[in-house]
């Protein structure tokens, strides 16, 4: 998986305007057995910077641009611990990481640090192909977080030339029969006032209305059926809004970008979020 995220990273960071990169790989013990060690004493130990050595090959193998400033960091510890503690010392903008399809691996990291990073977060996934995107999807409850992602997605655009689709998800209440309405009938009715609330969404901002999409679920995870719309748009990345400041750390995404996080492995997706937003449970106490 390292090889593929890289070879990603090289292909987005001039799009991306990334200025400087940190590779961070971070592992639990550098240090081998004292018995190991005492049986074998020519064995060395995978010491960091020999894992720094083997990481910098890797990325020579890419074309990343000159001008980029690239650190490789080798830590011992925990890697959520570690990653998040590093994403504050350098103050970072952006974690990027990637998501197994296939290969081995949980994604338990990856789906955690969604929760709590800092920053927004890109996942790449193991298969899409390596490009920059061309067809942007927007999931959107034209929330003041819809705000701030479509305009993060406006200037992605305008980097990549990439089109923006938005995606407002609908459904139809379990008492609609009350009504007199059929299912289709009061979809309808649904979708009316989606569109009237899209209308006055654009007309509060700044940009032209982009082309959205409004489609009634019809199981019930969210989650799957955004992604089901977004491979039937041929979409090449999510752009995805978190709900911002809540009290607890563990509550850090809405629910529909919760449920994105845990279950795409399949289309790269970036969940954004304003940076330095989250805050564990002790830091919104003190705001109080």
């Amino acid at each position: 998986m390292d090889e593929i995220l890289i070879q990603k990273v090289s292909t987005l960071s001039g799009v991306l305007g990334i200025e400087k990169l940190y590779f961070i790989h971070v592992a639990k013990d550098l240090s081998l057995p004292e018995e190991i060690t005492k049986n074998f004493p020519d064995l060395l130990a995978p010491a960091d910077e020999s894992i720094k050595s083997d990481i910098r090959g890797i990325i020579k193998e890419f074309n990343f641009p000159d001008n980029l400033d690239i650190e490789v960091v080798v830590e011992e510890g925990k890697p959520m611990d570690t990653v998040l503690r590093w994403s504050k010392i350098k103050d970072v903008d952006l974690l990027i990481m990637g998501r197994k399809e296939n290969l081995e691996g949980s994604g338990s990291l990856a789906k955690t640090m969604a929760h709590r990073a800092p920053c927004p977060v890109l996942f790449l996934t193991e298969k899409a192909p390596v490009k920059i995107p061309e067809r942007i999807l927007i999931p959107m409850d034209f929330s003041e977080h819809s705000k701030l992602s479509l305009e993060f997605g406006q200037k992605l655009a305008n980097e990549t030339g990439a089109k923006l689709i938005g995606l407002h998800v609908y459904s139809v209440p379990t008492g609609y029969y009350k009504t007199g309405k059929s299912y289709d009938e009061f979809a309808e009715i649904m979708e009316g006032h989606a569109k009237k609330d899209f209308e006055k969404f654009f007309a509060k901002l700044d940009m032209k209305p982009i082309d959205c999409l409004f489609r009634c679920k019809d199981d019930g995870n969210e989650g799957r059926f955004i992604i089901r719309v977004s491979l039937e748009e041929k979409a090449d990345l999510i752009l995805m809004g978190s709900r911002g400041r809540t009290a607890s750390a563990a509550a850090l995404l809405g629910s529909v970008a919760e449920k994105l996080v845990n279950i795409n492995n399949t289309i790269p997706m970036l969940v954004f979020k304003k940076k330095g937003e989250n805050m564990s449970f002790m830091d919104a106490l003190k705001k109080i």
